[in-house]
């Protein structure tokens, strides 16, 4: 069975005056389905909720495990790093992290053994100038400038995705689809027996027609050596190309019979 991979050390997903129940419990199942685990929330306005229940589809011991505390001082006060996710403002000077960039300076903070936090704020509201001073650094999300309003969970969701890709690479795990197994990139020796067969293969189609063969075959060795080729891969292309010396070598003994 397949384990999600979990962040080095304690990292927290905090919401400040949350208003609607229900965007705690969506954002605990944002968090869940990446691999995180815990929550703090910091003077909720209505929790425990049915809503927040509700909206958490099954994330129940997320919501189960929530510390709640009455100000975001108390929720940070042992972190080592705190990122508050925030439009662009002017009024407090912080630093401007990427969703990317605030995913790795947190587990980056997260392998020292100290709790870090990430921090959003009302939905209608936002953080308050006195708590964006709590944070070391903020984190915007790159919406449309035309209707940059996004949704409390969703906002969730995209720091909660950017964590687990981080932790995920950091792990030498694949990040994308498939069944997970990851084959050996192919070596130097291989990409060159591949190059060789390769040009082997242009002459017996007669490829070049006459022309010098050196600079097809230059173009061609940088389309593939930009492709980061693995073992596997290798093995395919070989395999067509023996089909391709194969079949030139039939249709060259079928001309030469008829003469």
């Amino acid at each position: 069975m397949n384990t999600v991979p979990q962040p080095a050390g304690d990292v927290r997903i905090v919401l400040v005056g949350t208003s609607h129940p229900g965007n705690i419990g969506s954002a605990a199942r944002a968090i869940r389905t990446m691999g995180l685990e815990r929550l703090v929330l910091v003077a909720p306005e209505r929790f425990p909720h049915p809503d927040a229940v509700a909206m958490a589809a099954g994330a129940d011991d997320v919501l189960a495990a929530a510390t709640i505390v009455g100000s975001l001082a108390e929720a940070v006060a042992d972190c080592a790093l705190v990122l508050g996710c925030t439009a662009r403002s002017r009024r407090i000077q912080l630093e401007e992290l990427s969703p990317r960039a605030g995913a790795a300076r947190l587990l980056d903070a997260a392998l020292s053994g100290a709790p870090v936090a990430l921090v959003f704020g009302r939905e209608r509201t936002g953080l308050e100038n006195d708590e964006l001073q709590l944070c070391h650094a903020a984190v915007h999300i790159p919406a449309n400038p035309d209707y940059s309003s996004l949704n409390l969970a969703a906002a969730v969701q995209v720091l909660a995705y950017e964590l687990r890709i981080a932790t995920l690479e950091r792990a030498g795990l694949p990040t994308g689809g498939g069944d997970g197994h990851r084959e050996a990139p192919a070596s130097h020796a291989q990409l060159e027996g591949f190059f060789h067969q390769l040009g082997d293969t242009l002459d017996a189609i007669d490829f070049h027609k006459g022309r010098a063969p050196e600079s097809a075959l230059r173009k061609l060795r940088r389309i593939f050596l930009r492709c980061g080729l693995d073992e596997r891969e290798v093995r395919l292309l070989r395999g067509v190309l023996a089909d391709a010396q194969r079949m030139a070598q039939l249709a060259g003994e079928r001309d030469g019979g008829s003469r």
